[in-house]
């Protein structure tokens, strides 16, 4: 289900919206969906986020666009109006901006749309609720095991540009200044720069991606855990929510002794050498807070518990304590509700 249903194309941005069936809708609530991905991948035609379920049976129209991702949406130079980073993100809020325009010939109600997503669409719904041109085009927001100041979700325009130009180089576009560079990138074809897109980044990580959102001053004013410590957001209503096991699909990846085909019961080593990948900001010091908190002392060669731990690990660092700040951070503006469901999968959708 998660499979592409379509040729990749530059020819990228469109949206799809679903309606009810008869009688004919009239100001209804409307969903507008942005898929995740790493900010590197992802499309609205997939089969598992059709709306057509969502919109029959709860009776709203559903929206979801594509966002152009990758080196193509993030690319970021600093002062350089041919890379000024972000416009996949400017690709979204284009969409909401058609929305708001559009969405009553279709049955919608421009003053009730919700925006919602996963991953990384949760966290670009979070930069929607922080960037102050967003704010108007749509009412109340969801985060789906992403917001904004989660740290993969974000660069500085000085790593950007590291980024940018090592790309640059590694599909022999390493001379002259910004413009030249852009040029040469664009002449590319684009599968060259997706194939070397990940031999960009600083470090190994489990849980990092390549071109990513930029705090450029304009569409985020100031980093967005700022942003969240000083109110500088949406007053709306807002829900998130995590999953568990938030890390193990990044552990398949990477992860040392992990393995889609068995049950990667990992070994003491292969967790000790993990948690410098799962958390690779941190310094010597800080592995070994991570290792005491997150370590069973009674039985810390139990393969089982190491597996655990490091899932843990991954998804607390990258989706579960950044939801958890972002959510204690609306409350001093709203009221809160905690909902626990039990898991249901793999009855659910991709919506759910």
């Amino acid at each position: 289900m998660w499979n592409p249903n379509r040729m990749m194309s530059e020819d990228c941005l469109y949206l799809n919206v679903w309606v009810p069936p008869t009688p004919r809708p009239q100001n209804l609530t409307v969903m507008v969906w942005i898929y995740g991905g790493g900010f590197y991948s992802g499309s609205s035609s997939l089969d598992v986020y059709d709306g057509r379920y969502l919109a029959y049976t709860e009776k709203v129209v559903v929206v979801s666009m594509n966002y152009r991702v990758g080196a193509f949406g993030f690319l970021a130079l600093n002062g350089s109006s041919e890379a000024p980073g972000n416009v996949g993100l400017l690709d979204q809020r284009l969409a909401l901006q058609w929305i708001q325009e559009n969405i009553h010939f279709f049955g919608g109600n421009p003053k009730q749309v919700t925006i919602f997503g996963e991953s990384a669409g949760g966290a670009s719904v979070g930069m929607h609720v922080l960037s102050p041109d967003s704010r108007l085009f749509f009412t109340r927001a969801i985060m789906q095991s992403g917001v904004p100041n989660t740290p993969w979700a974000t660069v500085s325009f000085d790593e950007a540009r590291r980024r940018a130009n090592l790309l640059g180089k590694l599909v022999g576009c390493s001379e002259g200044n910004d413009t030249e560079l852009v040029d040469c990138l664009r002449n590319k074809h684009p599968q060259e720069l997706i194939d070397q897109e990940w031999q960009v980044l600083p470090y190994s990580s489990l849980f990092r991606f390549s071109f990513v959102p930029v705090i450029d001053g304009v569409f985020l004013p100031d980093t967005p855990e700022a942003m969240i410590n000083s109110g500088n957001f949406k007053y709306t209503q807002i829900m998130l929510g995590v999953n568990q096991d938030e890390g193990s699909y990044f552990l398949l990846y990477g992860a040392p002794g992990f393995s889609k085909d068995n049950e990667s019961l990992i070994s003491r080593e292969d967790f000790l050498e993990g948690v410098k990948m799962g958390v690779p900001h941190a310094n010597e010091i800080g592995l070994e807070a991570v290792i005491l908190q997150y370590t069973d002392w009674m039985d810390e060669n139990n393969p089982q518990k190491n597996r655990d731990a490091m899932d843990d690990i991954v998804g607390d660092q990258n989706v579960i304590c950044p939801l958890q700040h972002f959510a204690r951070s609306y409350v001093r503006c709203t009221f809160t509700f905690l909902i626990i469901e039990p898991q249901t999968w793999p009855g659910l959708s991709g919506w759910e």
